[in-house]
């Protein structure tokens, strides 16, 4: 970034507007409508090993699913591993593959010190790392080609303490249980942009998806329209409003001609 979400699921989403609805297939998961006590996390304090998936809807059309894993550094308590991985599910793969794996290396509270994203995009296989070093106050970032074997863009920011990517920032959001009315500025970094995102707490409300009801909080995330991201959309996460604090749903509203792109959860693991 900044401009584009790194895993760029709109290629993806366009290419949805020549299926028909009706070919949407159903999540194993949730056939018979998986109640709120299914989920593993109703009862698991947050932060611990963990892993999430989700299906991803784009205008209520299915484009993919999604894993969300997190777990400890061996040895080292305060330091998380996470991944995002992204893939194009269904008729839209034969259209727009799209394989994106996203890992984040995490201490001292979820501040980030590593980025990789390995993104298979269409005919195009690029690998992004991005090193945020807090002791020089620097993100530095790396693109390459790998089918081209080249390094295709370099670039360097000034970062304050405890900087966070955009996975580390979903989980930064769980550990600090702002309530309704309350907000925070957080530092974040894609190591080609820095900036100080607001995050708002809005509103208690029930959240419905296929797995059931969800008591949850209703945050709104301002990455977008020229903050970090230059894109022009509205980030909206649901998380249960318990101590495991679940992201039960995702959203993002983005400007013509991509529209709405919802993630929501279906299963819920812990190892």
């Amino acid at each position: 970034m900044p401009g584009r979400l790194p895993p760029r699921l709109i290629g993806a989403c366009l290419a949805l507007v020549l299926i028909p609805s009706d070919s949407r297939p159903q999540s194993a998961v949730l056939a018979d409508a998986i109640p709120y006590k299914g989920f593993e996390g109703a009862s698991a304090p947050f932060p611990s090993a963990e892993k999430l998936s989700y299906d991803i809807e784009w205008r209520l059309i299915y484009a993919g699913s999604a894993h969300m894993t997190l777990e400890p550094k061996p040895g080292d308590p305060h330091s998380w591993d996470g991944q995002l991985r992204i893939e194009s599910g269904g008729l839209v793969s034969k259209l727009f593959k799209l394989d994106d794996t996203y890992n984040a290396g995490m201490e001292d509270g979820f501040c980030t010190a590593l980025t990789e994203l390995n993104a298979i995009e269409g005919k195009r296989h690029r690998e992004t790392k991005v090193v945020y070093d807090h002791t020089r106050g620097k993100a530095s970032y790396v693109e390459r080609d790998l089918d081209k074997n080249i390094v295709i863009k370099t670039s360097e920011v000034d970062i304050p303490a405890c900087t966070l990517d955009a996975l580390a920032g979903l989980y930064k959001l769980r550990i600090d249980k702002l309530e309704p009315g309350q907000s925070k500025q957080v530092p974040m970094s894609d190591g080609k942009k820095s900036a100080s995102v607001r995050v708002e707490a809005q509103a208690r409300e029930p959240v419905k998806i296929k797995a059931g009801t969800f008591d949850t909080i209703r945050y709104e995330v301002f990455l977008f329209n020229g903050v970090l991201y230059s894109r022009k959309a509205d980030l909206t996460v649901w998380l249960t409003d318990d101590a495991h604090r679940l992201p039960v749903q995702i959203r993002a509203r983005m400007s013509f001609p991509v529209g709405t792109i919802t993630f929501e959860l279906t299963k819920d693991e812990h190892p």
